[in-house]
Formats: C-alpha cells, structure tokens, sequence
C-alpha cells in the first residue's frame, strides 16, 4: 500500500486507477463480446433440446439424470451468464436488433423483468447495502444486516433461507421485486421496499406483475411438456421440477456469497459516499469474490466476480474474469478491503453471518461496519 497525504487522497487516486481500468477494458468491448454471448445461447439451446428429449425418452436412471443436468445448464446460463447480463444492458451498445438488448430481453426465468431491472439495477447497485434503499438486505424473515431491526420471526432465518429461500429461490424473488411481499408484510423495516401504499389497486398491480411471468413459464414447465408425454406426464414433470431445483439452489448459493458476511460493509440509512472513489471503495468493501474454475464461473454468470460486477455493471463476465487482477492490484495498493476465497468457505461466512443475525443480540464481531474508514 502508497503513503497518502489523507483519507482523502487515498480515496481519490483509488478512484481513478479504477476509472482507468474501466476505460481499457471498455475500450477493448467488440464484436467478440456480441459473437460470445450468441455461442453461450446456442450451447443453451442445444442443452435445452437434449435434456427434454432425454427426459422424454428415457427410461432408465443415467438417460434421466443426464436429461436433468443438461436442461439444468440450460436454465443456469438462461438465468446467469445469458440473462443477467442481459438486463444489465451489456450488450445494448450493439443496437435493439440482437437479441440481447435490455428493455426487451425476455428471459426463461419466473421473474419479471422490468421490476427485476428496477429492484436490482436501480436499487440494488445504485445503493449496495444501504438500509432504507437497498432492498436486498433483507428476504421475507431473512435479514442479511444488522440494520434491519431483529424480530423473533428471525430466530428461524438460517433454516427458512436453506429449505424454503434456496429450493425456491426465482419464485420468492419475483414476489420480492414485484411487490408481492410488501403488499402481504412490512420489509422488517417498518415499512415497503417497492410498492407506495397497500390500496387494493396497487395490490392487484404488484400481483400482475407477478404473474405475467408465472403463468407462462410454470404453464410451459409443467403443463405442457408433461401433457406432451401422456401417461409419462409425471416423470417429465419430475424431470423439470429437479432442473429448476437445480438452477434455483445454485442461483441461490452464489448469490448469497456476494454481500453477505461479518466483514461486508453495510451501511445505515442516509449514509452516503463522499465522492466517486469512496463510492467505488463501498462497492468493493460491500462484496465478496469467490474462487472457482472456468465452467462453475460461467455457471455462476461471473458473480464469482461480484466485486468487479459491481464496480463495472454494464461489462460482460469474461470482461470480469479478463480485469480481475487489475481490480485487486488497485485494492491492495489503495488499502480497500477487496475479499476473496473458495466459494464453500464464503458459502460458509454468509450462512453463519445469517446464523448470527438470527439472533436478538448478535455478537459484536459479526457487526457489519458503516462508514467504513471515514468514507462517508
């Protein structure tokens, strides 16, 4: 780490060795990136066709199971590497006309997508762990800070989160971001993450929302296909509720690493960053990066990378992996906590920060800091 003057001028020469990194790697952004993703949803088509024609067909356990996994990747890129992406706008640069720009990208997930790029782009990366605008520092009866306030109904996080939030994980999401939930419960907060009132109008809206999205997906799921197998309705079915399963749990497990742990900043309401390098700090000090090979990355759409996805939202995940080093290299000499590690040992850290959380007087060391180093 250099010797600065002041917090200050660390914070301001951090941010520009980051405003350099952005403007190399968005320099080097072409056609390469737009031809990447078309081979991603070919591979994703391909696997979709595979897996329901093995699911169909197969009458024997490995021909099952291999249908399974393969429909299995297909919803994993759709949801991660594809989609995500995606309705983060990566690719709008290349013009309305390809298939992946964001206001018009439909993905095969059960989560509209105008409320997702709300919720998540807006509020979510604009805010990262700032109670009171952040939504995602709280799920139902999870709280994944210490600035929602600990009700009793918390006592029952951890397990509510591994049996019910992670086998479940894009049905509750969309009922999150649309509003579902705030039109039934409080945010843990006292209050509503996305709807304005409780009026039946607004109500009835939060839920077409909701299911503008479910009655297509689950009606293709499990209507069609199962319907298309006739007296085998019930193992295509089962085929498909296992890939979902699948692609839900591993969504679940690699999201949850990335802002969660006792050594996650968090931020109380109205705090803000003093300037773009502070900014840029928080984001860093506000995620966690895990460790993982080159295919469990793609699966993970590059949230692997959550500290570099949250510093560049707009870049594609190899564009991620490519910066990586650079990102860290800039944190170590700047000293800005930048977090990494295998992903069952971060996996690990988050689970046991809800642990804590569950309880009314958590440990003081599972405290996530505000304010971290006077940036705010």
């Amino acid at each position: 780490m250099h010797a600065f003057e002041s917090e200050a001028a660390r914070l301001e020469s951090f941010g520009r060795a980051i405003d350099r990194i952005k403007h190399d790697v968005e320099a080097r952004v072409g056609d390469d990136d737009l031809r990447r993703v078309r081979r991603l949803r070919g591979l994703s088509r391909a696997c979709e066709v595979v897996g329901r024609a093995a699911i169909h067909f197969s009458f024997e356990p490995l021909g099952f199971t291999a249908g399974v996994l393969a429909l299995f990747v297909h919803k994993q890129l759709e949801a991660t590497e594809i989609g995500h992406t995606a309705l983060h706008g990566a690719y709008d640069r290349f013009g309305k006309d390809t298939g992946f720009y964001s206001s018009t990208f439909r993905w095969t997930v059960p989560i509209d997508e105008p409320s997702w790029r709300y919720g998540h782009n807006v509020r979510h990366h604009g805010n990262t762990n700032v109670a009171g605008k952040d939504p995602d520092i709280h799920f139902g009866p999870v709280r994944l800070t210490e600035h929602t306030p600990w009700r009793p109904t918390n006592r029952l996080q951890l397990p509510f989160a591994l049996l019910v939030l992670f086998p479940n994980f894009t049905f509750l999401m969309n009922t999150h971001f649309t509003g579902v939930n705030d039109a039934w419960f409080d945010n843990g907060r006292g209050g509503m993450d996305f709807l304005e009132d409780r009026s039946a109008r607004t109500k009835l809206r939060a839920h077409g929302r909701a299911l503008r999205k479910y009655v297509p997906y689950y009606a293709y799921e499990y209507l069609l296909f199962p319907i298309l197998a006739g007296p085998f309705w019930w193992k295509v079915l089962l085929g498909n509720w296992l890939a979902g399963l699948l692609r839900d749990v591993y969504s679940a497990a690699t999201i949850f690493c990335g802002h969660v742990g006792h050594d996650v900043a968090a931020y109380p309401e109205g705090d803000k960053a003093a300037g773009r390098g502070a900014w840029y700090a928080r984001q860093v000090e506000a995620a966690n990066d895990f460790e993982v090979g080159y295919v469990l990355s793609v699966l993970c759409g590059g949230l692997d990378r959550q500290i570099e996805h949250h510093l560049f939202p707009k870049l594609a995940p190899e564009r991620l992996r490519e910066i990586a080093p650079l990102v860290e290299r800039a944190c170590e000499e700047h000293g800005v906590r930048y977090k990494t590690a295998s992903w069952p040992a971060t996996l690990k850290k988050a689970l046991a920060h809800v642990a804590a959380l569950s309880k009314d007087a958590p440990d003081t060391t599972t405290v996530v800091r505000g304010a971290l180093r006077g940036m705010s």
